[in-house]
C-alpha cells in the first residue's frame, strides 16, 4: 500500500464515494430526489490532493443526465409540491437545512478537508459557513417584499418579486461546501428549483448534502446534482433551454462561454470570476494590525481564492520596513496535509499545481526578486500538490505576475509614489472585485473607498469572515451580478408589475 512521508499508509476512500455505500450503489445523481445512476458509463476518478491518490470515483454525467435534472426542477416547480411551499415552509426547510448541517459538521468538515486539501480547522469553519448561509437565508426567505408605485388618478400599482422558476448552479473547486450555501439557499429561498452542477475536482460534500436535502424535508426535485466534467455536464447545464437563470464561478474564460450559452436563449445570469486584489498600504498604517491579515489573505486556501489578496502596494517610504516584516512573517507559514493543520495545504490538482508553479517560475525567469518563502513540512505527503508560499518583490507592474490571476499562494510587492499612484496601481489591472486600503487618515479612507475599482472595499481590515451578510461581486474581469446579503435576492428573482384599475 502506498504511503507517505512519514510511513504511514495511505488513507482509504472516502465514505461518499465508497462502491458499498447502499444508497449509491455506483457512481449516481441526485435527481427527483433519488439517487439515480447516470445513463452513461463514464466516470471520473477523484484525487486528494494531500497524497495524489484516488480516493473515489463519480458519474461522467451526460446532457441526458441533465435533461432528467432539469425536467425534475421544472416539474417540481411548475406542478410539484416545491412550487406551491409558502415563503414561510421555505424558511423552516432552509432554517432545518441548516441545523443539521451542523449536527453534521465534523463528518462534512472531514470530506470537504480531504476533497480540497484544506486544513482541518479550515474546512470546519468552511463548513460552519455552509450552515450560516441556510439559516441566513432562512431567516430572509419571508422577508422579501413587494412596494407599491403612486401613479394615475384610479390606479393602483404594485410591484412583486417572483421566482425565475428553474436556475442553474456551477460551483468552483476551491470553496465547495461554501458554494453549495452561497449559490443555492437564495435560489431556493425565493422559490425556485435548483440543479447544482459540483466541480470534478471537488465535489464529496455537494453529495452528501443531498441526503441532508432529503432529511430536511425538501419537495423532490427542489434541488437536483449532477456530477461530470464542466465541458459537457456544465456545458449542457447552461445551454439547456429548460433553464431560466444561471449562476456561475470560475475563470474568466469559462465565464464568458456560458455567457454566450445562456444568451442564446435569452436567460441572464450571475458570474464571479475572480480577482488580482489589491492591498494598499500607507505609511501612517498600523503595520502590527495590517501584517498578519495581509499574509492571511494570501495563503488561506493556498491562494485559491477569488477575493485572494495577491497584491501589497506600498507606499515607498514604507516599502523597507513593510516588506522587512512580511519576510519574516512569510518565512514562517508551514505546508502540509489537512490533518496537520497548518498554514497551507496543497493545491487542489497536479494541473493547477504545475500552473501556480509555472507563474513562480517565470517571475524568477524575468529577475524578480523572491524575497521569502514558506516551507513544505518534513511530514506532508510525498505525492500531494504543494507549493511554497511566495514573496516577489518590488514587482515592476506590467510583468505577468501582478496582473494575471495566479490562484495560488504568491503575493506581489509594489511600491507606489503617492495617493493617485496608489489608485492608478490598483484600478491597473482587467479585475475588479475586492481591495483593502490601510490608513489611519479618515478622509483618505473615504476617497479610496469611491476612487478603487471594486466590488468589495475594506478599510483596515480584508475579507471580514465569510461575509454572508455583505454583497459581493465585481466588475470587469471579475464578473457580475451579486452573490450573498439580500442583494443575492434580488438577482434570483424577478420583478412583476401589476397595474390595478379601480376607477
Amino acid at each position: 500500500m502506498p504511503s507517505d512521508r512519514s510511513g504511514r499508509p495511505a488513507r482509504q476512500a472516502l465514505p461518499v464515494f465508497r462502491e458499498e455505500n447502499p444508497d449509491m450503489p455506483r457512481p449516481c445523481n441526485f435527481i427527483g430526489g433519488h439517487w439515480t445512476e447516470s445513463s452513461g458509463e463514464a466516470t471520473l476518478n477523484v484525487y486528494e490532493p494531500a497524497t495524489g491518490e484516488v480516493i473515489g470515483t463519480i458519474a461522467d454525467s451526460t446532457p441526458e443526465d441533465v435533461d432528467r435534472a432539469v425536467r425534475a426542477a421544472r416539474e417540481a416547480f411548475d406542478t410539484g409540491a416545491w412550487g406551491r411551499t409558502t415563503a414561510l415552509d421555505r424558511s423552516r426547510l432552509l432554517t432545518r437545512l441548516g441545523t443539521l448541517i451542523l449536527r453534521d459538521v465534523d463528518r462534512l468538515a472531514e470530506a470537504e478537508a480531504r476533497d480540497t486539501g484544506k486544513p482541518a480547522s479550515v474546512a470546519k469553519a468552511d463548513t460552519v459557513a455552509l450552515a450560516r448561509y441556510f439559516e441566513y437565508y432562512g431567516g430572509a426567505a419571508d422577508k422579501l417584499h413587494g412596494e407599491t408605485i403612486p401613479y394615475l388618478d384610479g390606479y393602483m400599482v404594485t410591484v412583486a418579486p417572483e421566482p425565475h422558476g428553474v436556475t442553474g448552479h456551477i460551483l468552483p473547486w476551491n470553496y465547495p461546501a461554501q458554494m453549495f450555501g452561497r449559490t443555492l439557499a437564495p435560489s431556493l429561498a425565493v422559490g425556485n428549483a435548483t440543479v447544482l452542477k459540483p466541480a470534478e475536482d471537488a465535489c464529496a460534500t455537494s453529495l452528501l448534502l443531498a441526503d441532508l436535502v432529503t432529511e430536511a424535508g425538501f419537495p423532490n426535485g427542489a434541488v437536483n446534482i449532477v456530477t461530470g466534467r464542466g465541458s459537457v455536464a456544465g456545458a449542457a447545464l447552461a445551454a439547456h433551454q429548460g433553464v431560466d437563470f444561471m449562476s456561475f464561478t470560475g475563470s474568466p474564460e469559462v465565464g464568458q462561454i456560458i455567457q454566450k450559452l445562456c444568451a442564446d436563449h435569452y436567460i441572464t445570469c450571475t458570474l464571479e470570476l475572480g480577482g488580482k486584489s489589491p492591498q494598499i498600504i500607507f505609511a501612517d498604517a498600523d503595520l502590527d494590525a495590517a501584517i498578519p491579515v495581509i499574509v492571511k489573505a494570501i495563503i488561506q486556501n493556498s491562494g485559491q481564492t477569488c477575493s485572494a489578496g495577491s497584491r501589497v502596494l506600498i507606499e515607498r517610504s514604507a516599502y523597507d520596513e513593510v516588506i522587512t516584516r512580511l519576510k519574516q512573517a512569510f518565512a514562517r507559514v508551514r505546508v502540509g496535509a489537512p490533518e496537520m493543520n497548518l498554514d497551507c495545504g496543497p493545491i487542489i490538482t497536479a494541473k493547477q499545481q504545475a500552473r501556480v508553479q509555472s507563474f513562480i517560475d517565470r517571475a524568477i525567469a524575468d529577475g524578480i526578486p523572491v524575497l521569502a518563502q514558506g516551507v513544505i513540512d518534513d511530514g506532508a505527503p510525498a505525492n500531494g500538490y504543494y507549493v511554497r508560499p511566495t514573496l516577489f518583490g518590488p514587482t515592476p507592474r506590467e510583468n505577468a505576475i501582478a496582473r494575471e490571476e495566479v490562484f495560488g499562494p504568491v503575493l506581489v510587492a509594489l511600491p507606489f509614489d503617492d495617493e493617485d499612484d496608489a489608485v492608478a496601481l490598483a484600478n491597473g489591472t482587467d479585475y475588479g472585485l475586492v481591495a483593502a486600503v490601510w490608513t489611519r487618515d479618515g478622509a483618505r479612507q473615504m476617497r479610496l473607498g469611491k476612487r478603487v475599482r471594486t466590488g468589495q472595499m475594506f478599510v483596515n481590515c480584508y475579507g471580514a469572515g465569510a461575509g454572508i451578510e455583505l454583497p459581493f461581486g465585481g466588475a470587469g474581469k471579475s464578473g457580475h451580478g451579486r452573490e450573498k446579503g439580500f442583494a443575492a435576492l434580488r438577482d434570483f428573482s424577478k420583478t412583476k408589475t401589476i397595474v390595478f384599475h379601480h376607477g
